[in-house]
């Protein structure tokens, strides 16, 4: 029988399991899915949740879960020019892709298509598999610092 979890902790707790997804589950705020050590659980998490690296669950059972952001296959632009970075960022979102930013580069899930329009906007592009964490967009409320 799955393991249910229904709340998420805001306080450091004691882990007692983890739980690796990508960011496209780290959504959901139902799912059935297992922990890396292969036990069952079940989200029952409130709409609209969207689970972060190093978040905490709670189980019903009383066991912490730690949530992990897999590594996932990204497409990495670089650019040393702020007004560039800004345009892939501006026509990114536009199509309504996710992206993570940082100073000077943005991640978006790999796509050929994609890496070559930010090409065309003079970024480099490098495919690599790192954790996912797009921003969360400027009306959700998080805890989370990008």
């Amino acid at each position: 029988m799955p393991i249910e979890i229904s709340e998420q902790l805001s306080e450091t707790a004691e882990v007692g399991a983890t739980l690796t997804l990508p960011f496209e589950l780290r959504q959901k705020s139902r799912l059935l899915a297992n922990l890396d050590d292969g036990r069952e659980v079940r989200l029952f998490l409130p709409r609209g949740t969207v689970l972060r690296q190093d978040d905490l669950l709670l189980a019903r059972t009383g066991l912490v879960v730690r949530v992990q952001a897999a590594l996932e296959d990204l497409s990495s632009a670089h650019t040393q020019d702020p007004l560039r970075l800004a345009r892939a960022c501006y026509h990114l979102g536009n199509r309504h892709i996710p992206v993570q930013i940082g100073a000077g580069w943005l991640h978006y899930r790999h796509d050929h298509v994609l890496d070559g329009m930010v090409q065309a906007l003079g970024l480099t592009v490098l495919r690599e598999r790192a954790p996912f964490e797009p921003e969360a967009g400027a009306y959700a409320s998080s805890h989370h610092d990008h």
